[in-house]
């Protein structure tokens, strides 16, 4: 408890006198103790250096003549000083010649002396003194004494103990006795002013029992309680002329409120009119906003998916046009394939592009006519299969389809082969596709897809027609710009017919659409070669680690055949951000590239949980994205990223930040950390 919680004045007097005692009684003790141990460890050692000299001349005769008997008999000699417990001489040579030990005493000799010095060791006072004589070293003392210094101090620390309880004990009851002096003034002064409160008597006066500042206390209380008195009869005065005029002002109020009635009619319906105008524009504020926000998605969703490919076709391009980067022409034709493929997923995202602003502006023209769906599906039969092969993933189609839709038929080809892609693309390995054509009534024919995917939440289905969503891929893990099911969908409309879904996480997902028969006929139909996958190589050991956390395999392949060339970097590689976390704390490399649009954690998460691990949080992070727009640049230099590039990457600005960051991870001293194979 401290001295500002004691609420009695007595008791802060009290404790002021008893802490001042306290504190002047531990200065004064702690000084003489010092003052004692401090002459008393001076004293030792000065005896013990004397007796220590005294020795080495009387037993310098002994070594000379290699008396052993003379030199133990000098040793002798410390019998008379009890705290010496031990004592021994050595020759020149550093061999014990003599020895003694105090009655009691068992503990051994050191072999060998050490070098002069006076040490303390415990309890004991341990010294070292060389005996020369004319200039000639001839051996060396050794002395063992008490030192009872910790014992002296307990002995002082108990009388001071002692000594401050009495002394605490009797300014104590002195203060006991006195406290009634210097208290009893306030005391009276409290106890009228508690009675004046209770009462609201402040006729009442402090008696004045004293010539000190306390009594000059009692009189300012007593002239306050006058003064208030004289203010609380004029108070009372002036407060029944204020009850006369409050009667007065009711009245008054009272029609003010008569009126303020008329008012607030008028008031509200003028509020009504406000309000309906209030929420028409905030109607019109809302549409606009929304429009400028999807205006805003829609830049940052093409700027990612455009410079996908886009980095892969300058990369490559760069690669195949540099003079420092010779490539074989078997090389160089795998890179000629990397820009074609992307090209041509460049050029299927500029359609869907221009597909939405035709089917959002209302310019689209249909040519509805009849299609045959026997037809129709064997030519998407031909360009569907080779899609699944690499991944083995059967694709069955009906027998046979005699029904005939009204349709278009280049956008109803458009729409099956981009329901059947999708059914592809998010299938798993070994999967299956099954097309199904049925009649569902007299004049409507229903066409399903059903996958075997992982199939979607119903918070995905909410969100699957939704522009950009990319069929409820979050991760990342597809190509795509997640607005062909939002043009599926218009087509359909616009053809007339309706489309659906059902989902079953873990079971699969069943895409329907639903269009109106009509009489028969047929086409042609073509099919298509399934395009090659190239091959990725390993790369080789190298002197810096670089780990490169990217899921398209074409941008890896890039990043490959650029390191490939830089014996002085060892590339990994991981597909998603998980994998890419675990890796990093497996290998710790030396640079960490790190793509913000993955698959299982994004990068951004991942770059969080790399700082946040002790063991990968000195690592470098260089962000390689697509994601280019200012504010996106802008959120990741604030998240701490070394360096942000973007795709398409730029060689030269590349390889300086791969330079430049290794460079200050050596600096650092970095690289001076463990790497594993």
């Amino acid at each position: 408890m401290t001295i500002r919680r004691l609420r009695s004045i007595r008791q802060k007097l009290v404790a002021v006198v008893m802490l001042t005692t306290l504190v002047a009684l531990l200065v004064s003790i702690g000084t003489v103790i010092a003052y004692d141990l401090r002459n008393y460890h001076r004293a030792l050692l000065g005896d013990m250096s004397t007796q220590a000299e005294l020795l080495g001349h009387m037993t310098s005769a002994a070594l000379t003549f290699d008396d052993a008997q003379l030199a133990s008999e000098n040793l002798a000699s410390l019998r008379i000083r009890p705290s010496v417990r031990a004592g021994a001489i050595y020759n020149a040579h550093g061999t014990l010649f003599a020895s003694y030990l105090a009655p009691g005493e068992v503990r051994a000799f050191p072999s060998q002396p050490q070098a002069e010095q006076m040490r303390v060791q415990g309890k004991h006072l341990v010294l070292y003194r060389r005996i020369v004589e004319n200039g000639e070293f001839l051996g060396t003392v050794h002395l063992r004494a008490d030192y009872d210094l910790v014992s002296r101090t307990i002995d002082y620390l108990a009388i001071a103990l002692a000594v401050t309880l009495l002394a605490m004990l009797i300014a104590f009851l002195l203060m006991r006795r006195l406290d009634r002096i210097i208290t009893a003034p306030i005391f009276a002064i409290t106890v009228i002013a508690r009675e004046v409160v209770t009462t609201r008597d402040y006729s009442r006066r402090a008696p004045r029992t004293s010539d000190d500042e306390a009594a000059e206390l009692v009189d300012s209380f007593n002239a306050m309680l006058t003064e208030i008195e004289q203010r609380t009869g004029a108070l009372e005065s002036s407060n029944r002329e204020l009850a006369h005029e409050a009667g007065q002002r009711a009245r008054a109020q009272q029609e003010v409120m008569r009126l303020n009635e008329q008012l607030e009619v008028r008031v509200h319906e003028r509020t009504v009119q406000l309000e309906t105008t209030n929420a028409e524009l905030a109607v019109a504020k809302e549409a606009a906003e929304n429009a400028n926000q999807a205006k805003s998605s829609f830049l940052s969703a093409m700027s990612h998916e455009l410079r996908t490919p886009l980095n892969a076709i300058l990369g490559f391009a760069q690669i195949l046009t540099s003079e420092s980067l010779p490539s074989t022409l078997v090389q160089k034709k795998e890179f000629a394939g990397h820009i074609l493929k992307s090209g041509r997923h460049l050029l299927t995202l500029i359609n869907e592009i221009l597909d939405l602003a035709k089917v959002e502006s209302g310019t689209v023209m249909l040519s509805m006519e009849p299609v045959g769906l026997a037809e129709m599906l064997a030519e998407c039969q031909s360009m569907v299969e080779p899609m699944a092969q690499p991944r083995r993933i059967r694709v069955r189609f009906p027998d046979h389809c005699a029904a005939v839709v009204l349709a278009d038929r280049t956008r109803l080809k458009q729409v099956l082969l981009n329901l059947l892609s999708n059914a592809v693309k998010y299938n798993r390995e070994m999967g299956s596709v099954v097309f199904d054509c049925s009649v569902i009534g007299p004049d409507r024919v229903r066409l399903s897809v059903q996958d075997t995917g992982p199939g979607l939440r119903p918070d995905q289905l909410a969100k699957l027609f939704e522009p950009f969503n990319r069929l409820g891929q979050e991760n990342g893990s597809e190509e795509g710009t997640g607005i062909g099911l939002v043009v599926t969908k218009r087509l359909v409309e616009l053809m007339g017919g309706t489309i659906g879904v059902s989902s079953s996480v873990g079971m699969g997902t069943v895409f329907w659409v639903e269009l109106k028969a009509t009489d028969p006929v047929g086409s042609a139909f073509e099919s298509r070669p399934a395009p090659a996958l190239p091959d990725a190589t390993p790369r080789p050991h190298g002197a810096h680690t670089l780990l490169y956390v990217e899921d398209n395999p074409a941008n890896l392949k890039l990043i490959e055949e650029i390191v490939r060339f830089r014996s002085d970097l060892r590339l990994l590689t991981a597909p998603d951000g998980h994998l890419g976390i675990e890796m990093a704390k497996a290998h710790l490399p030396d640079l960490i590239l790190l793509d913000l649009n993955l698959p299982c954690v994004s990068g951004a998460d991942a770059f969080k949980e790399l700082r946040s691990d002790p063991r990968t949080s000195h690592i470098p992070v260089i962000a390689l994205t697509a994601n280019a727009m200012p504010r996106d640049v802008e959120r990741g230099i604030a998240l701490g990223f070394a360096r942000y590039l973007t795709k398409p990457i730029n060689i030269e600005e590349f390889s300086e930040a791969i330079n430049s960051t290794l460079a200050y991870v050596e600096s650092r001293g970095a690289t001076g950390k463990a790497r594993q194979p």
